[in-house]
């Protein structure tokens, strides 16, 4: 750690913003700048709810029972605190943070912090949607972001590194959400780092809401290697506004280089101006020594050891606004990202019980389902089992085989009615027996699959989401759950959502595939 202090402590004061020749008179700057107020305004118009407390009973359906399939943390279930993707009730995708059990012992300090968040409201955002407080569990609700952190991006690229005008645009947009922020009375962000930064479905590189709060309990603002803290933060162990401009110093070394390069090592390089070290190879010709140099520049005042000399963050919309380049492509296409229902689709691997769902033809969707029988109930219990069990049990047995034999003649309003049969609640059944439908005595994911697609050939799609989503609970991998939601979603006009929907099952097809080495 006294390493890591001495060498912050070299102090660079090669360059300042009236080197740029950054004017704020000049026309150019008064095009690309956006006031706060314009930004406020933009972020208005969002289509967002009101921040809400959701109860724990609707996360944990909404995330499949926490499901490991829906776990998008960096480092998966090892992350001290686990973040999942989810989906709620009315189709609108959520990130979903759980926080350990001994974080945030104090439900109102952590209610307080969160609903002050869940007030900011802006495009350059992930917003803060809800959160839940109810006996030891602590969670955040966060809009979700298909399309990966700034670090995949950046460091574990697999076809091409991105792009120099995207990576000018990703810094500028963090300027404005820091802007945002402060402007809002929330300038401290605890750890901003290149995983914090998460790009939209459009591409566009968002600032997570998760950092605008910390755990209480162990006060760390810092998880990353101390190598890359701000000094005063080793200090004295306090994070301020100045050290959020610090961290800002760092992610302008990442995108200028595309590695993770200590400060002190790149404060270093920047004295004996040795610039070449500090920019990605991949990019070479692809940039203007102008605009390399002045991201260089403003990196070292950012890095400066007095928090006093680094710039706040206006100052930094106002120097990074001049050097955007290709300003009216869409961040799509800068990112290559597949946008919209088509390209979305163009990609996809799906089943044949996926491509008749992307057809909107359920007779297929029949006669898969149908063909398919129960074997993907997973250790349920067999049918000897049930009639092994009490007599009370026949009744519900005979109205599930009732409900098959409907299902097969294609009546689907008896086999609504039969799978739906409640009338006999028998007393516990032993643990190899499993839950009926609502109350009755097995809960069979296919039961739910069946009747869902019964609800569509009935006009019933809003019940056949239901069904489609009590599937995804019971078997959060089986991708049939995600293919009965999509047609729904189809039925009901929503083609971004069944998109959606269709790239999930996909994807769950894809594990299944690889698990299964084929």
């Amino acid at each position: 750690m006294e390493c890591t202090r001495i060498a912050a402590k070299k102090t660079v004061h090669l360059f300042s913003l009236s080197d740029s020749g950054i004017s704020p008179s000049s026309s150019r700057w008064l095009k690309l700048v956006p006031t706060t107020a314009e930004n406020e305004e933009k972020s208005e118009s969002f289509d967002l709810p009101a921040f809400q407390e959701f109860s724990f009973e609707q996360l944990r359906l909404a995330t499949s029972g926490f499901a490991g399939e829906n776990i998008v943390s960096e480092q998966g279930e090892k992350a001290p605190n686990v973040v999942y993707k989810g989906k709620l009730e009315n189709q609108r995708r959520i990130a979903v943070k759980r926080f350990t059990r001994s974080a945030w012992p104090d439900s109102r300090q952590f209610l307080e912090e969160a609903r002050a968040v869940g007030q900011l409201r802006n495009h350059r955002l992930v917003n803060l949607l809800g959160c839940c407080c109810e006996g030891d569990e602590r969670l955040l609700v966060a809009e979700y972001m298909p399309n990966d952190t700034l670090a995949k991006h950046l460091f574990h690229w697999e076809t091409e590194p991105m792009k120099w005008p995207m990576r000018l645009r990703v810094v500028l947009y963090l300027a404005q959400a820091l802007e945002y922020c402060t402007s809002k009375g929330r300038a401290l962000y605890h750890d901003l780092n290149a995983y914090r930064i998460l790009f939209d479905e459009d591409g566009n590189p968002r600032l997570s809401c998760f950092g605008l709060m910390k755990n209480s309990r162990d006060g760390k603002s810092y998880s990353t290697n101390l190598a890359f803290t701000p000094p005063e933060y080793l200090r004295t162990g306090r994070v301020t506004a100045e050290s959020v401009i610090y961290s800002f110093g760092t992610l302008l070394l990442d995108v200028l280089s595309g590695k993770h390069i200590p400060p002190s090592h790149a404060l270093d390089l920047i004295r004996d101006r040795n610039l070449m070290m500090l920019t990605d190879s991949y990019l070479e010709g692809k940039f203007s020594n102008e605009d390399g140099t002045e991201l260089v520049r403003l990196a070292s005042r950012c890095l400066q050891y007095e928090p006093r000399e680094r710039p706040n963050p206006k100052s930094l919309v106002t120097a990074l606004t001049p050097l955007q380049r290709e300003t009216e492509v869409p961040s799509y296409v800068l990112m290559d990202i597949p946008h919209g229902a088509a390209s979305s689709l163009e990609k996809l691997s799906l089943s044949p019980l996926g491509e008749a769902c992307l057809r909107r033809d359920f007779t297929a969707m029949h006669e898969i389902l149908e063909k398919t029988g129960y074997k993907d109930d997973e250790g349920m219990a067999n049918e000897l089992s049930f009639q092994m069990w009490t007599n009370q049990m026949q009744e519900t047995l005979n109205s599930k085989k009732k409900g098959d034999s409907a299902f097969r003649h294609k009546d689907f309003n008896v086999a609504i009615e039969c799978y739906t049969q409640t009338d006999i609640i028998p007393p516990p059944p032993p643990p190899q027996i499993l839950q009926f439908i609502e109350g009755g005595t097995m809960i069979s994911p296919t039961i739910f699959a069946r009747r869902s697609l019964s609800y569509l050939m009935n006009e019933m799609p809003q019940q056949a989401i239901g069904d489609a989503m009590k599937v995804q609970v019971i078997s959060p991998a089986w991708p049939t759950a995600c293919y009965l939601q999509a047609a729904a979603l189809f039925k009901l006009g929503k083609e971004t959502e069944a998109v959606e929907a269709l790239k999930d099952g996909s994807s769950l097809e894809a594990k299944k595939s690889a698990s299964s080495g084929r």
